[in-house]
């Protein structure tokens, strides 16, 4: 049977600036974990708001349109969430869907009433605002001592 040693001092173990850094890293990109719910929650919402708003009969255009995009800030949340150091600088790009979202109904729509154009209003004004907030914890996040240690 092995003999193991419990020191109660690590400090001496020839590893521990390396673990240092690692665990600095696991934690360095999660200061948005928050955020990767409601952005999950504004893509889901965002595929399922035809049938929700019920505008799937005259603006069929749209339709397929939310879908897709609900779906591609569906994945973007997923992938926040499996692997936040990679993909929070992908924030950016969420922000520039929420900014399609807003105009969105005038140009892939047709005469879209007013149900249509506040509903992607506020989803696109949701994910403008939940991308720039992503965006800033990330580059807090890379530029904070912790971060680089």
């Amino acid at each position: 049977m092995a003999e193991v040693h419990h020191r109660g001092d690590i400090t001496s173990h020839p590893d521990v600036d390396e673990m240092r850094a690692r665990y600095a890293r696991v934690l360095g990109g999660r200061d948005v974990v928050l955020m990767d719910a409601p952005v999950f929650l504004i893509g889901l919402y965002c595929a399922v708001s035809p049938w929700v708003v019920h505008f799937t009969t005259n603006q069929s255009f749209l339709v397929v349109h939310n879908v897709i995009i609900g779906i591609a800030i569906g994945l973007l949340a997923l992938g926040f969430t499996v692997t936040p150091a990679r993909m929070y600088g992908l924030s950016w790009a969420m922000s520039a869907i929420g900014v399609w979202l807003i105009i969105s109904p005038w140009i892939v729509g047709t005469n879209p009433d007013a149900g249509v154009i506040a509903n992607n209003a506020v989803l696109g004004g949701l994910t403008v605002a939940l991308g720039l907030l992503c965006a800033a914890a990330a580059a807090k996040a890379k530029s904070s001592p912790r971060a680089s240690a």
